[in-house]
């Protein structure tokens, strides 16, 4: 597969070795393929447009420094200002928030989610450590040492603190809606399931707007640049002679 960008052909060989940049493992090498295909035809579009200017020196206005200037030039993207800045932090309130935390200890009954048998065995076992230690509230050290199969079970099950992206999210999710105290009914994850005890939390507070407001300036500018390069690149697509491939149908057309 060759693609044509005005009078420049694009071969596909060159196609093929910056595939391996845009390769993830073990994803589809089609994919990858048309992500190399997407960004030579983009650099292919600046690099002509640069020339059409006069950008950079003869021979190197392909270089990124060359891009960026021609981009600096004809992509204009006002900054965000305290009001906007202030009315999206108004309306994403739960972003500007200090996470909740959780001192956890648990004992993990280990089995994988294809073994239907063993995920019953682990429920009931976990059903049955909840009802014991109901009655014997001080043994939960000495039952996770004999029965987790989770590294932690060397500190009686101690996890320490937990917040939000440090486990699996469905173990997050139960462990942080909890109160303090042993769990109920165990937790449900992709390993087993899990015996809970919450010894300690500490529930998140809001930020101040003055915290975070070069924060939110930040990523409402990038956002705006982002989708002002994308409307460029498409109006510079739409004026060019491009063959072997859509570039209207690309999930997107930003500089990477």
């Amino acid at each position: 597969m060759s693609i044509q960008i005005n009078d420049t052909v694009i071969e596909s060989r060159t196609i093929n070795i910056e595939s391996a940049h845009h390769q993830e493992p073990g994803g589809d090498p089609r994919i990858a393929m048309r992500r190399a295909a997407v960004a030579l035809s983009v650099r292919e579009l600046l690099r002509q447009r640069a020339e059409s200017l006069g950008l950079g020196d003869e021979g190197n206005s392909d270089s990124d420094a060359v891009i960026e200037q021609l981009l600096a030039q004809e992509v204009a993207v006002p900054g965000a200002d305290e009001a906007t800045c202030r009315r999206w932090f108004e309306g994403n309130p739960a972003r500007f928030r200090t996470p909740d935390l959780a001192e956890v200890r648990h004992i993990l009954l280990a089995a994988p989610p294809e073994d239907l048998p063993a995920r019953d065995a682990a429920r009931t076992t976990a059903e049955t450590l909840i009802a014991q230690l109901r009655e014997e509230p001080d043994g939960f050290a000495k039952l996770a040492r004999e029965y987790s199969r989770c590294p932690s079970a060397d500190d009686g099950g101690w996890l320490g603190q937990v917040s939000s992206g440090e486990t699996v999210p469905e173990f997050e999710e139960a462990v942080l809606r909890l109160p303090i105290g042993l769990a109920h009914t165990p937790i449900k994850t992709r390993y087993g399931f899990h015996v809970v005890e919450v010894l300690q939390r500490v529930d998140g507070k809001a930020l101040p707007f003055e915290a975070v407001h070069e924060q939110i300036a930040g990523y409402l500018e990038e956002t705006a640049y982002r989708r002002a390069v994308s409307q460029y690149l498409r109006l510079l697509a739409g004026e060019a002679d491009i063959r072997g491939i859509d570039l209207d149908a690309s999930e997107s057309l930003l500089v990477q």
